[in-house]
């Protein structure tokens, strides 16, 4: 990387234009105005010969060369902002910052209200930004770059350092008038007969769902496929479908709907979902993750103290 006297303070822009692929978004988060940043572009694409940010449809993306060159500029702020402090400050009361965060459906219905508000307690002005988590996730070489974290199921193969949120066990969610219903009890072999509807989650990926019920040996007659597990909820009820869902989901769909009912996994509770959250290891040196991070580990402590584990589980 050549850059050096007059030119090291457009370090920290060249690496905010280079995360954000966006010129709007890198001027919000340096607090500078377009016109500012758009200045800095031009000044960076001739010092390095290079376009580095290219147009792709209605967004931008980066050259090859700026591909390359990103993890050179992310380790050279970390290794100097704390000496030069170049690293762009936060303040959380009167900051106007985006985070850029993907998760599933099931993981905004869960976590969004403590994290929310934890954000909002401190920071009014602060905003997230929630994207879907893809199937391609986990092999994509920017998702880290264009996401400030990722929620997703932990031993899924997602890059970038990883901090626990919260267990869920898996139950089974039935409509209340299901003929084979007894007792409120849904046997294996009940199971095994009633047709499902089944949440995917892209090719090759298997769920605790699909292991608890392989280990069973029950070939499930799957009627309904769909992706994740939150439109499960909604395709139950008036049918003799069953689905498998995590509890916390199913806790707070059946509050607004009688029809269904939750019903005890005759599998017992080894069919556990462990969410997580991921991030690239240099957000560590910026102030403003550090604290996003913080308010994502207070959420999962309330999600802890709220969901206390199931009897059954706190004995594994």
């Amino acid at each position: 990387m050549a850059l050096g006297g007059s030119d090291l303070n457009l370090l920290l822009p060249l690496k905010v234009l280079l995360e954000e692929a966006n010129v709007t978004r890198a001027g919000q988060r340096l607090q500078l105005s377009q016109p500012a940043m758009s200045a800095a572009l031009a000044r960076l694409r001739r010092r390095f010969d290079d376009e580095l940010l290219v147009r792709a449809g209605r967004d931008y993306e980066l050259t090859p060369f700026a591909r390359d060159l990103l993890p050179d500029v992310q380790h050279a702020v970390t290794l100097v902002s704390s000496a030069l402090r170049l690293e762009d400050g936060f303040d959380p009361g009167t900051s106007e910052r985006t985070f850029r965060l993907t998760m599933s459906d099931y993981a905004i219905a869960v976590l969004h209200e403590p994290l929310v508000r934890l954000v909002e307690e401190e920071a009014p002005g602060v905003r997230l930004s929630i994207g879907h988590l893809g199937p391609d996730s986990r092999s994509s070489d920017r998702v880290l770059v264009d996401n400030d974290v990722i929620v997703a199921p932990a031993g899924f193969g997602f890059p970038g350092l990883s901090r626990p949120l919260w267990s869920d066990r898996m139950v089974v969610i039935a409509d209340r008038d299901n003929p084979r219903l007894a007792d409120g009890q849904l046997s294996l072999e009940d199971l095994a007969a009633l047709p499902h509807a089944v949440g995917s989650f892209g090719h090759g990926v298997l769920t605790p769902v699909d292991r608890v019920f392989g280990e069973a040996r029950v070939e499930r007659r799957i009627a309904l496929h769909v992706y994740g597990f939150l439109p499960l909820l909604f395709v139950i009820e008036g049918t003799d479908m069953v689905a498998v869902v995590p509890e916390l989901l199913a806790h707070q769909h059946l509050r607004a709907n009688s029809r269904l009912v939750e019903v005890e996994p005759a599998f017992g509770d080894i069919a556990v979902l462990a969410e997580a959250y991921w991030f690239a290891e240099n957000r560590l040196a910026d102030p403003a993750h550090r604290w996003l991070f913080g308010r994502l580990d207070a959420a999962a402590a309330e999600l802890a103290e709220r969901n206390r584990p199931h009897p059954s589980l706190a004995s594994q």
